[in-house]
């Protein structure tokens, strides 16, 4: 075999091994969080006004657990920013203060998606969110299509809210 092939296969063999190693992290992730009908979620915004994810019903809607002092979460939120602007996104800020300190971090940081008030964590709870971020593709019947926990990028999330449609 030549040195050329023998290094093409090689390449092919580290990518699969890499990708293996990619999906199993993701799938052990995710193991614990809720899939088929998504649980109740709801409370107030940022204005104390009552959010829903039952007021999404009908389209697929990104529900996001985040938090103020999470480094991954920060590093993801100009992408959920900007889903919000295209997609149904319902947010939940847990363990990151009340309404107040919320408003100022989102206007500090010039982001404008619905977030939900989740001062104690029982929101988090509910979904069985242990870490932050966590994110849930949502169908139109209120069905979990997608759950993952950690970074996901925008492009990725866009997608899994496309295939949801």
């Amino acid at each position: 075999m030549n040195p050329r092939r023998r290094r093409l296969i090689g390449w092919a063999r580290d990518l699969l091994v890499v990708g293996l190693l990619f999906w199993g992290l993701q799938w052990w992730l995710a193991r614990d969080l809720p899939s088929g009908e998504a649980p109740p979620l709801s409370g107030l915004d940022l204005q104390g006004r009552p959010l829903s994810l039952e007021d999404h019903r009908g389209r697929p809607v990104l529900v996001h657990f985040w938090a103020t002092w999470c480094p991954i979460c920060r590093f993801e939120e100009a992408g959920i920013d900007a889903i919000a602007r295209d997609h149904a996104v319902l947010s939940v800020a847990t363990g990151s203060g009340d309404a107040a300190a919320l408003r100022a971090y989102m206007t500090e940081r010039g982001l404008g998606f619905p977030v939900l008030v989740d001062e104690d964590g029982e929101l988090a709870r509910r979904w069985r969110v242990v870490g932050v971020p966590a994110s849930f593709v949502v169908d139109a019947q209120g069905r979990i299509r997608w759950a993952g926990r950690g970074y996901a990028s925008e492009w990725g999330l866009r997608l899994r809210l496309w295939l949801a449609d």
